[in-house]
């Protein structure tokens, strides 16, 4: 496969450094899994603002919301299950009922790891929806891992931020940084609106690119901000498609993207189809990224049989036309490179 697309090393742990350099009221906190989350170099760059708190994430939370009080801006790090689940009861109690300014940076999102089910954060994205006062992003590629800090900054109270570490690849110029609240919008067209987020937006990409040069005429938006989930770009997309609209999501049909598009398409009596691409009731078990995505169907092949499946049409694509898509930097609003 020809791909063009710049792949950036730790993104993460190299952009915090830097970001982090003026702003003394930010500390890292860690449960056990320092390097794991790329802040072993913050440890080292800045030792009296970082603390380990050791496999106790309910401990660890508390310990974050003490230091809110106190003015700091915790920035908690640690695998994404285990900051929704395990601590679930002092991450509403002790931080997101009195509105404390603690981010959680959750690493290893739905099946980006082969860490099986233990590991697999695939409900995390519906937990945090239902929390009172809580902002929930997700990152897509090297850029928004680089700009998300900025934005989670600025809220006044939790974040949750669903982090990608390790070899991340740039789908977006460094020009172009992640919004609150606002989709880039990839392509445009009105024959079938498409929503992706994370992982799911490379895919997207590769299947979107040989549809148009099938002439189907696409909208497709990234989506980076789960809640809220008011940005009126993806309710003017629902609202302008002729087929439908297609969700591809890495995480459960339930309560993630699939279902925050399902409310608006109901709650503003948009009588149009919805095909949601997620996992279906089910858990995943380790293995690699590509070959789960293929296995769960949330791969590029898959999206293109649901847009056939919208459309009604046969467009004769197979995995190896999709294999030879050549990716390069997306910028907004910019046209689908053909094959």
């Amino acid at each position: 496969m020809e791909n063009n697309l710049e792949i950036v090393s730790r993104p993460h742990a190299r952009n915090l450094i830097e970001w982090a350099k003026d702003k003394p009221r930010v500390v890292v906190l860690s449960a056990d899994l320092t390097s794991s989350c790329e802040v072993d170099t913050f440890r080292d760059t800045y030792p009296e603002r970082f603390f380990s708190m050791g496999m106790a994430e309910q401990n660890m939370l508390g310990f974050a919301a003490g230091l809110a009080r106190e003015g700091f801006f915790p920035y908690i790090h640690t695998f994404a299950v285990f900051i929704t689940r395990r601590p679930f009861d002092q991450l509403a109690m002790s931080i997101a009922y009195p509105n404390l300014p603690v981010r959680f940076i959750g690493f290893l999102p739905g099946i980006t790891t082969p860490g099986g089910v233990t590991h697999q954060a695939i409900d995390d994205i519906a937990l945090m929806r239902i929390v009172p006062n809580m902002t929930v992003l997700e990152v897509g590629d090297a850029t928004e891992v680089e700009s998300v800090l900025d934005v989670a900054q600025k809220s006044n109270g939790p974040v949750y931020v669903r982090m990608l570490r390790g070899e991340v690849p740039r789908l977006f110029p460094k020009s172009e940084p992640l919004q609150w609240n606002h989709a880039r919008v990839l392509s445009k067209g009105n024959d079938v609106a498409i929503l992706s987020s994370g992982i799911c937006t490379e895919e997207a990409l590769r299947a979107t690119n040989a549809l148009a040069a099938r002439g189907v005429s696409i909208q497709h938006l990234h989506v980076s901000t789960h809640k809220p989930f008011t940005d009126p770009q993806i309710l003017d997309a629902l609202d302008a498609t002729r087929h439908g609209t297609i969700t591809m999501e890495n995480h459960l049909l339930t309560g993630g993207l699939g279902s925050a598009t399902a409310e608006l398409i109901a709650e503003h009596g948009i009588g149009k189809k919805l095909f949601r691409i997620g996992l279906r009731d089910t858990y995943a078990h380790g293995a690699s990224r590509a070959y789960l995505m293929k296995k769960y169907q949330l791969d590029a092949l898959s999206l293109v049989r649901a847009v056939e499946n919208l459309t009604r049409e046969n467009f004769g694509l197979t995995e190896e036309d999709l294999a030879q898509v050549r990716l390069t930097e997306m910028h907004s609003a910019a046209k689908a490179e053909a094959l």
